[in-house]
């Protein structure tokens, strides 16, 4: 009997041995996802455990990057698998893999170029995988910041809320020329009333009167690349467009090097004093996210 029991103890342990091991969720390339002028490419993440109807958040890189890079260098994967929501990374295809945050055809609901192909993503993964439209968010750095805002800008049907790490407002880096850079923009030196940004916004999208997407937006004081002056440009943008005073209805230091202003419910502020431009650190992607409510 004792040999018996041995015996059947050694053969479960085997059999665990040589189960097969379950596999992690892994970043997947996505192709024929619909419209996409640009010709970007689309890499998503989704988790072995999702929602039974999840979330969906757009997450946009720097220049320079793409998506498998922000995928590996970002906390937004590690989220989705504990909190069970999809997350799409676009990749930029142009020079220098800068996303199209300049031109009149990405400033204007359905003009083309990048923003039509970020939201053909959106749309095959709310398609395929069950998400739900009501959960649909975008965030990013740098040029993925300018792409936050391009996208809650134009697409106010899509998108319910976006969180911006150092970017600009929804405008600022237009063009005329085909160029992709604007250094007024950049340097902090295009200014404008409250009024003037957020009329930006609502000429974007002529035709529309719904409600407009929360926002959230993070910059550093000591931000050389886009300098610092455009966090508050965005501020007036996003309290303008919601009908909302740029006087703060509270003020907190969440750490103390952090100042967030909050405007009501539907637009926050998080100053990071004498941070530079690479401003998503670590627990910053949580703090968004809850911001966004894809995180309790």
């Amino acid at each position: 009997m004792r040999r018996k029991a041995i015996l059947l103890g050694v053969l479960t342990m085997l059999a665990a041995l040589l189960a097969p091991v379950a596999q992690a969720a892994s970043l997947t390339e996505v192709t024929g996802f619909g419209t996409n002028p640009s010709g970007l490419r689309m890499h998503l993440y989704v988790p072995d455990k999702v929602t039974q109807k999840p979330g969906v958040l757009v997450a946009a890189h720097y220049c320079t990057g793409s998506g498998p890079a922000f995928h590996s260098g970002t906390e937004f994967a590690r989220l989705a698998d504990q909190h069970g929501f999809v997350v799409i990374y676009p990749s930029a295809t142009r020079s220098g893999n800068c996303f199209d945050v300049s031109s009149p055809q990405a400033l204007k609901h359905d003009g083309g170029s990048d923003p039509v192909g970020i939201v053909s993503m959106v749309k095959y993964v709310l398609q395929h995988h069950n998400g739900d439209p009501n959960r649909v968010y975008a965030t990013g750095s740098s040029s993925g910041a300018m792409m936050t805002n391009v996208l809650l800008g134009a697409y106010p049907d899509v998108f319910k809320g976006g969180a911006a790490f150092a970017g600009v407002p929804f405008g600022c880096f237009a063009t005329t020329d085909g160029s992709g850079w604007n250094s007024t923009c950049a340097n902090g030196n295009l200014l404008k009333s409250p009024q003037q940004w957020g009329d930006l916004v609502r000429a974007a999208y002529p035709g529309y009167h719904g409600p407009r997407p929360r926002m959230q937006v993070w910059h550093g004081t000591a931000d050389t690349t886009l300098r610092y002056p455009n966090f508050g440009e965005e501020i007036d943008q996003w309290t303008n467009v919601h009908g909302l005073s740029t006087t703060p209805t509270s003020t907190d230091h969440p750490k103390p090097e952090w100042t967030r202003t909050r405007y009501g419910t539907q637009v926050e502020g998080i100053s990071m004093a004498g941070t530079g431009h690479n401003a998503l650190g670590a627990g910053m992607a949580a703090s968004a996210l809850k911001f966004l409510g894809l995180v309790p």
